[in-house]
């Protein structure tokens, strides 16, 4: 069991053996930890110490639909960061959807409306109808943070709960890899909630919330490793991916303004700034488009891949604002008005909100212009 929870949360022997010099001894069962000492290896390794006293490791699957090709994942093993994110989501959906029931909040009209087999045209412009997408607007924003950061709220003003973090909770030491999920998709009629993997450019993360809406209006819940590139053999993540590309970057549009005869990487360039996406999301289009083969298409999206991951990526920023994003502002002021009113515990409130102390939580309420 000791040995399971290591490979489980993917740290190595010898950083581990620093903070527990007998852990080899332990593994071995030549000598045992106190109960103190399990509880801290439990900790150091993100596991429940009541796990340690089961007779085998247990079977540990994502609790909605997995469309991912794990890829990144640990033999297929989901890790304790994306679990322990999952679990979150669904105490946060799960006590909005009370909080928009005793409000008297109606079913979202839109979650459940579409089908696989609708049109994809048809469909995408029915979401950015309904979101109020301007697709003229979003090309005069002046950075993909911005555009990023307006689009997540459409969707809020819309009701969906929009969750964007690239840590478990607000543990920092807990960063959530891309390579592992981009994004799910919980679906529900009163608390629909998308989370996207903040871990990740911002230009990427567009297209995972223009895919996992795209679950939303399926009404099916999924996490996903959505990318650009990709066909998958799932037929709901093939269509997903379909629609969130129509949905960014529809293709009359992008044929109108795609100039065959301009050199690749500045034409790729331009047209990211023009529509406020990936790169790699346009070199899809202009393979969609008859620009690119097959072959030349991937090579040149690798490539475009690597010089990507290369980037490095900054950080700060204010800290309200980005606790806002982690657990979506409509979320945020629902829980700080209900705390305040005292329908909600401030316990639990800190527990969902990610952090502990009662200044920060006042923070965050007069951040949100919520009286505290």
């Amino acid at each position: 069991m000791l040995r399971w929870a290591r490979e489980r949360a993917g740290v190595s022997p010898d950083r581990l053996a620093r903070k527990f010099p007998h852990l080899a001894s332990w593994e071995h069962g030549e000598s045992h930890p106190t109960l103190k000492q399990l509880e801290s290896y439990a900790k150091a390794t993100f596991a429940p110490v009541g796990f340690f006293f089961l007779p085998e490791p247990p079977v540990e699957r994502v609790p909605i639909p997995d469309f991912r090709r794990v890829a990144g994942a640990r033999e297929g093993r989901p890790s304790p960061h994306l679990l322990d994110t999952v679990y979150i989501c669904q105490q946060r959906q799960e006590w909005y959807r009370d909080f928009a029931r005793a409000a008297g909040e109606a079913p979202l009209p839109f979650v459940g409306s579409v089908r696989t087999t609708d049109d994809i045209e048809t469909t995408a412009s029915g979401i950015r109808h309904a979101l109020g997408m301007d697709l003229e607007e979003r090309r005069r924003l002046p950075t993909w943070s911005e555009a990023l950061r307006h689009f997540i709220g459409q969707a809020d003003s819309l009701g969906i709960l929009v969750m964007c973090s690239g840590v478990v909770l607000s543990n920092n030491r807990r960063r959530l890899d891309p390579r592992e999920f981009r994004g799910f998709a919980m679906s529900d009629p009163l608390a629909p909630l998308v989370f996207v993997n903040g871990a990740d450019t911002r230009a990427a993360q567009m297209f995972t919330l223009a895919h996992e809406l795209a679950h939303v209006w399926l009404g099916q819940s999924a996490v996903s490793d959505a990318q650009p590139s990709e066909v998958p053999e799932h037929a709901v993540e093939r269509w997903c991916n379909q629609v969130a590309a129509e949905l960014l970057v529809p293709l009359a549009m992008f044929r109108a303004e795609y100039r065959r005869d301009a050199d690749l990487p500045v034409e790729v360039a331009r047209l990211a700034r023009r529509f406020k996406v990936s790169s790699l999301v346009i070199l899809r289009r202009i393979h969609d488009a008859g620009g690119l083969g097959r072959e030349r298409f991937w090579k040149e999206y690798e490539k475009e891949l690597e010089r990507l991951l290369a980037i490095p990526k900054g950080s700060g920023g204010d800290f309200y604002l980005t606790q806002a994003a982690r657990v979506s502002k409509r979320f945020a002021r629902a829980i700080v008005v209900s705390t305040l009113e005292g329908n909600t515990l401030y316990r639990d409130a800190f527990r969902m909100l990610g952090f502990s102390r009662l200044e920060t939580f006042r923070a965050l309420g007069r951040s949100l212009e919520v009286a505290v």
